[in-house]
């Protein structure tokens, strides 16, 4: 019988598994949250994942269970546990990113490096943070925000009052969280993956592109990182994956700052945006690698088939027409290009796909990706 994995979350990231799972002979099944969404060519099930006895469900006939996002509630992960499902990640591991003081804090405890942060209740203590830090700081909800959605920078504490009503209204000890405005001089991303035995490989340091708070482009290998940078991005990920018992795939976003410092940003434990360049650019891509892990497989090599790899996202789309009355002329110009498309609609700013192209020097992989992605773009 074929390994069986459930994946809750019907995204573009359980879209992706699909060839990987196919490819290895797994029995893939995806709890999609309704019809057409991205995976909907593998949801055998549909349904809301904040509904403890629907993912149970979901989960009764499979070895293992993993997700598309970090947002399945922690009751709901304790749910599956309790009945003897494999979660991978598990809830431990996915409270640290389900919410962004818990990381922030987990990450100080280990000594890791990470912004000057606080955990603020009122503008009070927000004013009192910003003048700290020269009058300017990040405030973010600690949940569900994405893609530079619930995240603002602001000069004054009023600037999030409605945020602030919010934490007051709600229950619990709640806050925003608030962090130094770090002036990097770019962004990273350290992939890792780790299998619940122990076993943990990473990819190569990538750089990566923000426009409006979304990535843009992901370049692999990031330029000048050989040696030190890359040691110790690499040894911050690994000591991340062990100390939280993450198993899957961890994505660590970095701020790089003028004296070569690395802070650490986000984390993803699960395959992330900055590692699609992997499904073109590497022998093991980060879904087939996913896949192995949660399953406790050995995992594969991580090294790139190319000198250089580019990942350009399409944001939005076309204004008019359908994203395939672009393919003839895209595939035409630039057929050593690699296009993956999400089964979305096109919108404004919303992923839609992504370009991927591989060559020896990174300038002309970086133009060629670029214009291959442009022909997607009005």
């Amino acid at each position: 019988m074929a390994l069986r994995v459930g994946v809750v979350g019907g995204g573009q990231l359980a879209r992706m598994m699909v060839p990987a799972a196919v490819e290895l002979g797994l029995d893939i099944r995806v709890l999609a949250e309704g019809p057409g969404m991205s995976a909907a060519i593998a949801a055998t099930d549909e349904g809301d994942y904040h509904d403890a006895a629907t993912v149970l469900a979901f989960a009764q006939d499979v070895d293992v269970v993993t997700f598309d996002h970090e947002h399945v509630p922690q009751e709901v992960l304790r749910a599956l546990v309790d009945a003897g499902v494999a979660v991978h990640p598990g809830p431990s591991a996915l409270a640290v990113a389900q919410d962004k003081i818990t990381m922030r804090r987990r990450l100080s405890e280990l000594g890791l490096p990470v912004p000057d942060w606080a955990a603020v209740h009122d503008a009070g203590e927000l004013a009192d943070f910003l003048a700290d830090h020269g009058g300017r700081a990040v405030v973010k909800t600690p949940r569900g925000g994405y893609d530079g959605k619930g995240v603002r920078v602001v000069a004054d504490a009023a600037e999030v009052d409605d945020w602030f009503t919010a934490v007051a209204e709600a229950a619990g000890d709640q806050a925003l969280l608030v962090e130094e405005l770090v002036p990097f001089t770019r962004e990273l991303a350290q992939s890792v993956a780790r299998r619940p035995s122990g076993q943990v490989v990473a990819w190569p340091l990538v750089e990566t592109v923000q426009r409006d708070g979304v990535c843009a482009e992901v370049l692999a290998p990031a330029p000048a990182s050989a040696g030190h940078l890359a040691d110790l991005t690499e040894s911050i990920a690994v000591r991340i994956a062990e100390e939280l018992d993450v198993t899957g795939v961890l994505a660590v976003e970095l701020f790089q700052t003028a004296d070569d410092r690395v802070l650490i940003n986000e984390l993803a434990m699960r395959p992330h945006n900055t590692g699609h360049w992997s499904i073109d650019g590497a022998t093991t891509s980060q879904f087939e690698q996913h896949l192995r892990a949660v399953l406790d497989l050995p995992l594969g090599a991580t090294g790139m088939h190319a000198p250089a790899a580019v990942m350009v996202n399409v944001l939005g789309g076309p204004e008019d027409g359908d994203l395939a009355a672009r393919y003839p002329g895209a595939l035409e110009a630039f057929p050593e290009a690699k296009y993956h498309f999400y089964g979305k609609a096109p919108r404004p700013g919303r992923k839609v796909g992504h370009v991927t192209v591989l060559g020896e020097d990174l300038d002309d992989v970086v133009y060629r990706t670029r214009a291959a992605a442009a022909h997607f773009d009005d």
